[in-house]
């Protein structure tokens, strides 16, 4: 599988199937190597990635991610098996032990600790059945790991890391930890606007969830941070490093930071200054032709 250096992250619950399924046809024709898409409260991200699969040729979808509370080890092994097979081995998983607060809070489930919970699923994984055909090829998967302990499973069981709302210094870290092997995917937020009262106020509304989780928060203050910053919406300093804004000269660059970080492929969140639940597409347009060799 190759999945290039970069690829977009992006929520298409705002998208009609049809809307969804054309956003993918652009980023595959801008070059772009693969679409993360999450798994939340929208779209089911095995039942979408089969969609935009039909309705593309080359790109991989990656899953970014999976949360492994809400499914079983053995479903989640037969769909992976399932998307491989459909889309000629285009399928990415991306695996991840979602939050505490969401999990207690939302589904009033209890929240195991994260590192054995998501040891013993890929180990429920890996003896799971299949019924199906024998597929060839790799299966790769990848987790959300921003912690030491499980960036060092990642690099022991997976394909690799998908740190998620971190800025290049943590891709650097991360990249320490996991050796020069695996796979390291960032996520990084765009934001064509370089009016920064206009851009940090569009920022803050893309931050506001992820400040509110404890995870989040934690990883925020190994990169430097004082607590007191990720407060009310975060300072400055911290939707800097979390959200680039600018003109496409300034994303570029903070995309290549992460390259030059040890980031393997960077996935683009494409923030709209317009509308919270589409992607800016003029600016993946712009973009395309730093990274992705498009015209």
């Amino acid at each position: 599988m190759d999945i290039g250096k970069i690829g977009v992250w992006n929520r298409t619950d705002g998208l009609s199937v049809g809307e969804a399924a054309a956003f993918a046809q652009q980023v595959e024709d801008l070059g772009y190597g693969a679409l993360w898409i999450p798994d939340a409260f929208g779209r089911d991200p095995f039942a979408h990635a089969s969609w935009l699969f039909a309705h593309t040729k080359r790109l991989v979808v990656a899953t970014g991610v999976v949360n492994i509370h809400l499914r079983e080890a053995q479903a989640t092994a037969c769909a992976q098996k399932e998307l491989h097979d459909q889309s000629g081995g285009r399928f990415l998983l991306g695996l991840g032990v979602s939050h505490g607060t969401m999990m207690e809070g939302l589904f009033g489930k209890e929240y195991p600790k994260p590192l054995p919970s998501m040891r013993d699923y890929l180990d429920k994984m890996e003896s799971a059945m299949w019924w199906g055909p024998e597929l060839e090829g790799e299966l790769p998967i990848v987790l959300a790991a921003l912690g030491p302990l499980m960036l060092r499973l990642a690099a022991e069981r997976t394909r690799g890391a998908h740190p998620f709302f971190a800025p290049p210094e943590n891709t650097a870290r991360s990249r320490e930890i996991l050796g020069p092997g695996p796979w390291l995917c960032p996520e990084q937020k765009l934001l064509l606007e370089t009016d920064p009262e206009k851009a940090r106020a569009r920022a803050r509304k893309s931050m506001a969830g992820p400040l509110g989780m404890p995870n989040y928060r934690r990883n925020l203050m190994r990169s430097g941070f004082e607590e007191h910053e990720l407060d009310d919406g975060g300072s400055d300093r911290v939707v800097d490093a979390v959200v680039a804004w600018g003109d496409v000269d300034a994303l570029a660059t903070r995309v290549q930071a992460h390259l030059d970080a040890g980031a393997s492929h960077v996935c683009v969140q494409p923030l709209s200054m317009d509308d919270l639940s589409r992607p800016d597409t003029k600016l993946l347009e712009q973009l395309a032709p730093r990274f992705c060799g498009a015209e």
